[in-house]
């Protein structure tokens, strides 16, 4: 039995080795004869979501309506178009008027400088209710109803950085991720440029499907979704399938949070395992030698002896992790009872809202689709296309890996 592992193990370093040597190789070849035409590309794709749904629209309408529909249709969108041109044309006239009447209480705090504060107090007042005014009014003109929820956002907004504006942005980055988050790359850069022209009055969309993963790897794509927060831009998350472990921890620092009603929402907990072969290895007189510096630099491991002593140490490694996950849910959603969710367990949409893991029960479609008239969508897309040195290379790591482990 020995000989033939020890043959076995011979015959398998040798076909390794080979097939190493012969992609290396052509690897090598490749990258002579395209030297300077394989170099990888990397871009940021921007997609208008409102045009993917104006021409979905467009076949529908066509294909179902009758022509009298689509006559009234198109009146609809005149007055609708004319509309919102009048709503620009009364804000622009709201913030030309406060600025005139800034530059006018500057002038009159110079010449009367008692009456200052004064002057002050009422252009303020006064220029608040101006933009409510024009606000509502711009709501009226595109719906027929104006909501005093929306009034207050408008009105907080920057006049000067807003002129001739009068829909707001929503970028909309999608996560996919996997239990080593190796789309986080994507995430950063993503995230990275939107940032460069997203503004308080915009808004980030973040789509994520996730399960969770590695620690480190998840705990950076949470701290790419702070960057959006540190901004002050709103941010919102939309979970259709699954957001759990990593997946709620990236979830929980959006200003809202919406799931679908049967997304799986939760497992905010913290596990490791591994197999042991130390029995099996003994039972067939192999040794497996492992030497290390520092008393915990290893605490279990796989091939050799693990001792109460090493457990004790890993179970208290875990243990703090899952106080920092803990930690991290509180800081970002105070609102959640940490003593009631904390606890690994994951619920489905309906009821991780009644325990106030998410805010609303709500698809990304509907969502999107109802922003979609009030709001300007650009989906944020960071690709990367390989030459064939690194898809050779990296096949080469990815062989290698696997007969490491």
């Amino acid at each position: 039995m020995n000989d033939f592992l020890t043959n076995y193990g011979l015959f398998l370093a040798e076909t390794v080795t080979s097939l190493v040597v012969i992609l290396v190789g052509v690897a090598g070849v490749v990258a002579i004869g395209s030297k300077n035409k394989g170099k990888s590309q990397e871009k940021i794709e921007v997609t208008n979501i409102n045009e993917k749904y104006e021409k979905i629209r467009d076949v529908m309408r066509q294909t179902v309506c009758d022509q009298a529909e689509i006559k009234e249709f198109k009146k609809q969108e005149k007055i609708k178009v004319k509309n919102e041109k009048l709503a620009d044309k009364r804000r622009l006239a709201a913030i030309a008027k406060a600025a005139k009447e800034k530059k006018k209480e500057k002038g009159s705090a110079k010449k009367h400088p008692e009456s200052h504060e004064k002057h002050v107090e009422h252009g303020m007042l006064k220029a608040h209710l101006s933009m409510t005014a024009v606000t509502a009014t711009a709501k009226i003109c595109k719906t027929g109803q104006a909501s005093h929820e929306e009034v207050p956002h408008a009105v907080n907004t920057n006049m000067d950085n807003e002129v001739g504006k009068t829909k707001r942005r929503v970028f909309v980055i999608n996560f996919d991720g996997d239990i080593r988050a190796l789309t986080v790359e994507n995430l950063r850069q993503e995230i990275s440029a939107v940032l460069t022209i997203a503004t308080p009055r915009d808004e980030v969309l973040v789509k994520i499907e996730s399960a969770g993963g590695v620690i480190h790897g998840y705990g950076l794509a949470a701290s790419q979704l702070q960057r959006i927060r540190n901004r002050n831009i709103p941010l919102t998350v939309v979970v259709d399938k699954i957001a759990a472990s990593g997946g709620y921890m990236m979830a929980c620092v959006a200003n809202r949070i919406l799931a679908a009603p049967f997304a799986i929402i939760g497992s905010i907990g913290v596990i490791t395992q591994l197999p042991n072969f130390n029995r099996f290895l003994k039972r067939h007189n192999i040794d497996f030698e492992q030497v290390s510096a520092g008393e915990y630099k290893r605490t279990l491991t796989m091939f050799g002896e693990n001792t109460d002593k090493g457990r004790k140490k890993l179970q208290e490694e875990v243990e703090e992790a899952h106080e920092l996950f803990k930690s991290f849910v509180i800081a970002n959603r105070p609102i959640v009872d940490i003593h009631a969710i904390a606890t690994g367990e994951h619920w489905l949409g309906t009821r991780a809202k009644e325990l106030k893991l998410v805010d609303e029960i709500m698809t990304s479609d509907d969502y999107l689709m109802l922003a979609c008239d009030e709001a300007d969508l650009y989906e944020i897309t960071y690709t990367t296309k390989k030459n064939l040195l690194e898809k050779l290379t990296s096949s080469v790591s990815k062989a290698v890996a696997q007969v490491a482990t």
